[in-house]
């Protein structure tokens, strides 16, 4: 195991939902690569866990009460607030998140988190109504803007038995965001979109339109600015790969939803088109099955999709300092996506030739030319995941050479 986290102290606080029960696999995995974990357990919090299980796993003690004469009288949470490298809250509850983004500070959690002087992540984790809520949702942005960033949450079975996102992220992908949030790479403090693979346009709640996009060349990116450092924003259609660990998923279906997510991930320093949108979508899609009739062949009538490369390039207030998007063309690569993007009016082009020949969509390779105001540049066919490093040096370069 690589001792990743060797010589980082971080202060874990665990809040009162079932997610609970992963925090203890999760003070395993940090301590397994080097980390310190000094664990702090809310009231609710020892409803899931016993401060006994965290304290063996930890090795610390654990801190409960706020109102502790013996560690209050030396000042004890402003010393916990401040003498970690990170603050993790996982799980974090609706509860907690309202906390923070209000500034209340009534038990030892929320006083630790509006003391501390030092960055914070959290893995929110609450039922999929209390996520979707409209309180839960102005918070978010409350708290990004205050600089706090996000694991999570996932989207799948809640144990009150509904379906949807609010799930805490698996203690893995944890680890990879605690790690991105304590490298000091070209990248740190810099939040970057990045949106991948394809929109499912619906014709009838069975079948849908699509393409053969992967995904994997999205994520590769995501995960090449994460390690840089980073806090990624990945909006990412039903792709074949599995997201990244450690940057804030934000899954979609359609091109719709991907653009309504996209502009609510807005202001960012930089941004990667990387998704493949359906140009079109059907515009006369229909709430039940298509079923064959003697009548004939249905017809379908095609609505314009929204051009979310071209919206964001050409924000008037908002727009992110570097907007990439991609060209996927099967002829006259470099002409059209040159022309793409002039019309666009994106900053830089990555475009590829997606002909069935190249076995580049859905493969583990790429070849790309990166189109900018200096003219077409070619990079060598490599894989996806270096490719991906390529681009994400290229942009930590250019948004340091804004910053001189």
């Amino acid at each position: 195991m690589v001792l990743s986290l060797q010589d980082k102290r971080v202060l874990l606080i665990i809040g009162g939902g079932i997610a609970a029960y992963k925090s203890l696999d999760l003070i395993r995995r940090l301590k397994e690569r080097g980390a310190a974990v000094v664990p702090v357990l809310t009231k609710a919090g020892q409803e899931f866990v016993t401060p006994l299980s965290v304290s063996a796993l930890s090795g610390d003690k654990v801190y409960t009460d706020l109102f502790d004469l013996t560690d209050e009288a030396e000042m004890g949470h402003i010393n916990l607030s401040r003498s970690a490298d990170l603050v993790l809250v996982a799980p974090a509850t609706a509860d907690l998140m309202a906390k923070m983004a209000n500034g209340l500070a009534n038990d030892l959690a929320s006083t630790l988190l509006l003391a501390t002087d030092t960055p914070v992540l959290i893995a929110p984790a609450m039922n999929v109504r209390m996520w979707d809520h409209p309180a839960t949702q102005r918070n978010i942005p409350t708290l990004q803007a205050d600089g706090v960033t996000f694991v999570g949450p996932n989207e799948g079975d809640m144990a009150c038995g509904e379906y949807g996102p609010g799930r805490m992220s698996e203690p893995l992908e944890i680890v990879a965001a605690v790690e991105a949030a304590l490298t000091n790479g070209p990248l740190k403090g810099k939040r970057i979109l990045v949106t991948s693979g394809p929109t499912h346009e619906p014709i009838d709640p069975v079948r849908y339109i699509a393409n053969r996009s992967s995904g994997a060349q999205g994520t590769a990116i995501a995960a090449g600015l994460r390690d840089l450092g980073a806090e990624v924003v990945f909006v990412t259609g039903p792709a074949d790969v599995a997201p990244p660990a450690g940057v804030h998923v934000v899954p979609v279906e359609t091109a719709q939803q991907m653009r309504d997510a996209v502009m609510a991930a807005l202001p960012c320093d930089a941004s990667v088109f990387a998704a493949a949108v359906a140009d079109w979508r059907v515009d006369n899609a229909s709430s039940s099955k298509m079923k064959k009739t003697k009548t004939g062949l249905p017809v379908l009538e095609f609505a314009e999709n929204p051009d979310i490369l071209a919206e964001v390039s050409q924000l008037e207030t908002g727009r992110p300092p570097l907007v990439v998007g991609f060209a996927a063309e099967t002829d006259d690569v470099i002409a059209h996506a040159t022309a793409k993007r002039l019309r666009k009016g994106c900053d830089w082009i990555l475009a590829n030739d997606v002909s069935p020949e190249t076995g580049i969509m859905g493969g583990s390779e790429n070849a790309v030319v990166l189109i900018s105001e200096a003219g077409a540049e070619p990079w060598d066919r490599m894989s996806k995941t270096d490719v991906a490093r390529a681009l994400a040096a290229r942009i930590a370069k250019d948004l340091q050479k804004d910053e001189t």
